[in-house]
């Protein structure tokens, strides 16, 4: 099969490219008006004359509501011939309503002007619908064509303005405060990000394409050219169906908006912190055929501990270029460089427990070369709309990871002192990725059809070379915890071997791959005007992984099935049922075959809109069940062999609310619940790891909030203040077999803080994180000892920001 296997994707991929582009002569016309009912279509545009994006359009009196395209179109089918009342919003800015008459047979046009300059509109609200502190729509990377409120499933959107308020500079820098449930592990600093939620690891997206390539890679996203991040919590096939059914997050990064403007950052802080970046937004020419965006930002930080380092420069232009009025053609590049010190020095170990030595304890010697990263990406987009109702959107991508350094691990940790181990990390990822979906609506008889039809394929490759050691401390000259000497350690400084190419050192055990297709259809049908509405779907997969020297394949049609009933225009109520697997690695000791994983998310909850649509809240619970799990052999004492678990089961409730609560008062909160354990043993080795056991790596209890005040009135309008908290309760830590050492992490509470001032062009902001200074940590055990990673003390950040 694994000799067949490229060449089958190909021919694959071929068949249903002209599939896909068949169906769509059949059915890419518009739908008439059934016998006797008619209909609305109509354009809305700015003052300016501009097309207006994710407007909603409702008819008053009735069910029938739509959102408006990129081109600010929009048409409304099936309506009771009348006199009605057509109301247009967009969250933050004041209503706009027509009178309409509705004739039998016929659709009627209107062209309607929102009370909003352009650039007040762009300013919110770019490619994601998304204005403030909440949105309306998910962006056009995750394929859905329904309004967030409708989707069966909890999904939470990041918006750019919260990124702003919070001074949030990378994809590891507090992002998780904003969505229920997530936290993070262990972090190496601003290396990568590794986040979980609903018991296991998120996957990573960009713009829609998995972008994960192994366990440390890719590099965490600096924030300068990221528009906003969707967090899609639980199985989604709609994306892929191969990884944890955790679920997913989406980066979407800036795109063109066609607005002439820029914006300028400054910003500093503790620890040597300086920073700017640019924004810079725009048209070639007055028709607008052709845009730009251009972020870039630089940016040097020293660290609370000694000798700490991490300094990186960001770079990411892109063009759109219009064909036509139907098709547009986006190019975009990123481009990320870092030099970092030794990143395993974020480490503290010790025998006694956790958060024994000070905070700012650290066992980096400053002699130790530094790592240097380079992340950097292409990525095509096209999208033709054959009518107001089909759209087609095709992209690839080539990601290019690499990384010159070392990491560190002791070879020994005693009660006072230690020997300091470090390890040769050079790492080099690629990643091949295309996409092919198609999106269209059409109504048979009183059914309302949302079509999704979506091809993706993928080839990735990790090399990494860690097999050169060197201790920086001999047995007579260890490393003391009450009396640390740095520089010139006894042993001296590590001299690697890179003679060889980097795929040579490697070899065998320093290799992960992966080559997957995947097929997805789906059907999203709404019933009694869109009251009900009915998804199903499903998403055929095959998979080839290649894991440190041993291979797997798998293939599999995962279903989905889902539903949501609107109870009124502001309340949603949904049920979902979907599914996720990975292809397993490892040796039985009967000889026995490896299974897949495979994960199963039932989840139900009710999502609801207040204020007139300024607030939203959701409230899901779920439960995840993932059968054969691999687990080392408790009864191995080699960790040869594994052995798979039977059941493991995830469940929880999360809580979410984001939006204006009041004029000048924003607001995001959250909490989750989560329970993860060990429920069903299949043999009799597995049995040995106790049922009722916790999986590690949650806690039981998250909680946050950020409210964000401003005075729009009078002497002080423009002056405000944030503040906000992070709650971790009854952590678990992170998994290691064999460890003999076993106390628990103690509960988290982070408390911060914020006062700002804006007027016209100019926003001047000062955060202050950790008010109370406490000693804040994540670890675990290890063999016979802990470690742990230490977080900053009080620190504060002071931004500048011009806008032109």
């Amino acid at each position: 099969m694994s000799s067949m296997y490229p060449q089958f994707r190909c021919k694959y991929f071929f068949f249903v490219l002209l599939f896909v582009l068949s169906f769509l002569q059949v059915v890419a016309g518009d739908n008439e008006n059934e016998d006797g009912l008619g209909g609305v279509k109509g354009k809305v545009t700015t003052t300016d004359n501009k097309p207006a994006a994710m407007v909603t359009v409702s008819i008053n009196g009735t069910k029938k509501s739509t959102l408006t395209g990129d081109d600010g179109a929009f048409i409304i089918r099936n309506v009771q011939p009348g006199n009605y009342e057509l109301e247009l919003s967009l969250v933050g800015y004041e209503t706009v309503t027509a009178g309409i008459t509705i004739e039998a047979n016929k659709t009627s046009a209107v062209a309607i002007q929102l009370k909003v300059s352009e650039k007040q509109l762009q300013e919110v609200i770019v490619s994601s619908g998304a204005v403030g502190y909440k949105s309306n729509v998910a962006s056009s990377t995750l394929r859905l064509q329904t309004p967030l409120i409708e989707v069966p499933q909890n999904i939470q959107v990041i918006t750019n303005r919260v990124l702003k308020d919070q001074q949030i500079l990378s994809m590891s820098d507090g992002v998780i405060r904003n969505v229920s449930g997530a936290m993070r592990l262990e972090h190496w600093g601003d290396m990568y990000t590794n986040i979980n939620m609903r018991g296991s690891r998120a996957s990573e997206f960009r713009n829609g394409m998995n972008i994960i390539t192994s366990y440390w890679s890719p590099l965490t996203q600096d924030m300068s050219f990221v528009d906003h991040i969707e967090f899609v919590k639980g199985p989604a096939g709609f994306m892929m169906s191969v990884g944890e059914p955790s679920g997913i997050f989406n980066v979407v990064t800036k795109k063109p908006t066609g607005v002439n403007k820029g914006e300028v950052n400054v910003t500093m802080g503790s620890y040597d912190l300086y920073r700017a970046s640019l924004d810079l937004d725009g048209k070639f020419d007055k028709e607008g055929k052709l845009l730009y965006r251009f972020n870039m930002a630089g940016q040097t930080q020293n660290s609370f501990r000694p000798y700490e380092y991490n300094n990186r420069y960001a770079i990411a232009p892109v063009i759109t270029y219009k064909l036509d009025d139907k098709t547009t053609l986006t190019a975009e590049y990123n481009l990320q460089k870092v030099k970092t010190s030794n990143v395993g020095s974020y480490y503290v170990f010790s025998t006694k427990g956790y958060a024994v030595l000070p905070r700012n304890f650290t066992t980096l010697d400053p002699g130790l070369e530094p790592t240097y990263i380079t992340d950097q990406s292409i990525t095509v987009n096209l999208q033709h709309r054959f009518s107001d109702n089909w759209k087609v959107t095709a992209q690839a991508a080539y990601f290019d990871y690499a990384a010159q350094g070392s990491s560190s691990w002791p070879g020994y940790v005693g009660a006072d002192s230690m020997i300091r181990g470090i390890s040769i990390w050079d790492a080099a990822a690629t990643a091949k990725i295309g996409q092919l979906f198609v999106n269209g609506s059409v109504e048979t008889g009183a059914v309302k059809h949302r079509i999704l039809v979506g091809l993706d394929a993928n080839d990735k490759e990790y090399f990494a070379d860690w097999n050169q050691y060197h201790a920086l401390d001999t047995d007579d000259s260890k490393f003391s915890f009450n009396n640390p000497v740095y520089g010139f350690p006894s042993n001296g400084y590590p001299v690697w071997d890179r003679s060889k190419s980097l795929t040579q050192r490697a070899g065998v055990y320093g290799h992960v791959a992966q080559s997957y297709t995947g097929l997805y259809v789906q059907d999203e049908l709404g019933f009694f005007n869109n009251v009900l509405r009915v998804t199903l779907a499903g998403r055929y997969s095959n998979v080839k992984n290649t894991n440190y020297g041993t291979v797997s394949s798998a293939e599999k049609i995962t279903p989905r099935v889902g539903a949501s009933v609107s109870i009124d225009r502001q309340t949603a109520v949904y049920a979902l049922y979907d599914q996720a697997f990975v292809p397993q690695s490892g040796v039985k000791r009967d000889g026995s075959t490896i299974k897949p994983l495979t994960g199963n998310n039932m989840e139900v909850g009710i999502k609801r809109d207040w204020l007139g649509g300024k607030v939203s809240t959701s409230l899901a619970v779920y439960r995840i069940l993932k059968n054969n799990e691999n687990s080392t052999d408790p009864a191995d004492p080699s960790g040869r062999f594994v052995v798979q678990l039977g059941q493991t089961r995830a469940q929880g409730v999360e809580f979410d609310i984001r939006g204006e609560l009041f004029p000048g008062l924003t607001a995001t909160a959250n909490y989750a619940l989560t329970d993860n354990q060990i429920t069903k043993a299949d043999t009799a080795a597995a049995s040995q790891l106790n049922i009722g056991n916790k999986v590690p790596g949650y806690a039981k209890h998250t909680a946050n909030a950020w409210l964000n005040y401003r005075i729009n009135n009078g002497a002080l309008k423009g002056l405000g203040i944030s503040g906000g908290f992070t709650f971790l309760g009854e952590r678990s830590t992170w998994s290691w077999a064999g460890a003999v050492k076993s106390a628990q992490l103690p509960d988290y509470t982070k408390f911060d803080a914020g006062i700002f001032w804006e007027k016209d062009k100019f926003r001047v902001a000062l955060n202050v994180y950790n008010l109370a200074d406490t000693y804040l940590y994540s670890g675990a055990a290890y063999a016979d000892y802990y470690y742990w990673q230490a977080e900053p003390g009080r620190n504060w950040r002071l931004g500048i920001t011009y806008r032109f």
